[in-house]
């Protein structure tokens, strides 16, 4: 009875053994057959860049502030009330339209008064003139009656100037901000009524070191940006290089004017300003082909050998990143071949291929049926 319960136990042991061995050979079988895109014939399935001449530019980014070309705060010389108000927020005014008139009583009463006179001194030199022509009167009357003329024209000149300055008026073309002021309001000497902006014409005074003041000059061209208008750029020029640099951060002031036709950018605007200055042609690749470790940087190059492809680290040095490229300055030559991503799965000297091809075979050997 135990030996037949032990002739039993080895054979079920047996077949497990039996089936373990058919299961591993199918397993051995597939991974022969190939291990799938990731690797061919144990090769590295890459990406390929190859090394081109870009133009990079040296750059200068800094900080400004926008401002309309020409603004002003609109306000009072005298204390008085306002009678009139003859604009709108945010209207557009042309030079010299009137925008406040102020209470000016005295003023035209003394207007009707220097009318008064001049049309009294006109009929004296009238008189006097006729009778030295016929002889009656001396000639110096009439010259007396002349001169009393001249001087009420005078006062009339005078008086109407005076109730000119009780009209406030635009001193330039641009655009009228928010007003508070209302008929009846009485405004006392820079009292603020509005505020006037010309902003046909934006600008924008930034800071630059004194180490590029020799590369900046009138008509070096800008491009600006603002965060509250994102996805959009402005193209602009250098208009003037101040005389003079600042003693305490060692920075001149450069002013660049922007067309700004739609209004877009508003005086007080946070401005982002990149000024470009020279232009050099050099080896370039993408930004994801290069690896950066400590204070070096290394691409993995591809290489063929007797055993086909291999990626070989190599030192490169790095300068300008403009546009999703990397500027080489040392390492690699133009037409040279490297991965293009995937850096971190690559160990160096390890074989690749490109993606796309068939992998390389090594020197010798023959295709199998």
């Amino acid at each position: 009875m135990i030996k037949r319960h032990f002739f039993l136990v080895a054979a079920a042991v047996l077949l497990g053994l039996m089936v373990l061995a058919v299961v591993l050979k199918f397993v051995l079988a597939d991974d022969g057959k190939g291990g799938g895109s990731e690797r061919r014939g144990g090769a590295q399935a890459v990406s390929q860049a190859i090394v081109s001449q870009r133009t990079f530019s040296d750059e200068i980014r800094v900080l400004g502030a926008a401002r309309g070309r020409r603004s002003v705060n609109i306000t009072s010389s005298t204390t008085e009330l306002i009678t009139r108000v003859l604009f709108a927020d945010g209207q557009r005014v042309a030079a010299g339209t009137p925008l406040v008139e102020l209470r000016a009583r005295e003023e035209d009463a003394g207007i009707i008064q220097a009318r008064a006179q001049v049309t009294q001194a006109q009929r004296e030199y009238d008189r006097f003139q006729a009778l030295a022509e016929r002889g009656i009167a001396p000639r110096v009357t009439a010259e007396q009656a002349e001169t009393a003329l001249e001087t009420a024209r005078a006062g009339l000149s005078a008086a109407e100037s005076r109730r000119g300055d009780r009209v406030i008026r635009a001193p330039f073309t641009g655009v009228l901000g928010l007003t508070s002021v209302t008929p009846g309001t009485l405004i006392n000497p820079g009292t603020l009524i509005t505020t006037l902006d010309d902003i046909s014409v934006i600008r924008i005074d930034f800071p630059v070191p004194e180490r590029y003041v020799s590369v900046l000059r009138s008509g070096t061209a800008i491009v600006a940006s603002a965060d509250s208008l994102p996805q959009e750029s402005f193209v602009g020029r250098v208009a003037l290089v101040d005389t003079r640099i600042n003693e305490q951060t060692r920075a001149v002031t450069v002013r660049a004017e922007i067309p700004n036709p739609g209004g877009r950018i508003r005086p007080g605007m946070l401005m982002r300003v990149m000024v470009s200055h020279g232009q050099r042609q050099g080896p370039a690749v993408p930004e994801a082909a290069v690896q950066y470790e400590g204070d070096g940087a290394f691409v993995y190059r591809i290489a063929r050998g007797e055993r086909g492809l291999s990626a070989q680290r190599v030192e490169v040095g790095t300068g300008a990143v403009e546009d999703g490229f990397v500027e080489i300055l040392s390492g690699l030559n133009p037409g040279d071949r490297i991965v293009g991503s995937g850096l971190n799965r690559i160990q160096p000297g390890a074989p690749v291929t490109l993606q796309g091809e068939a992998p390389a075979r090594p020197a010798g050997q023959g295709a199998t049926r």
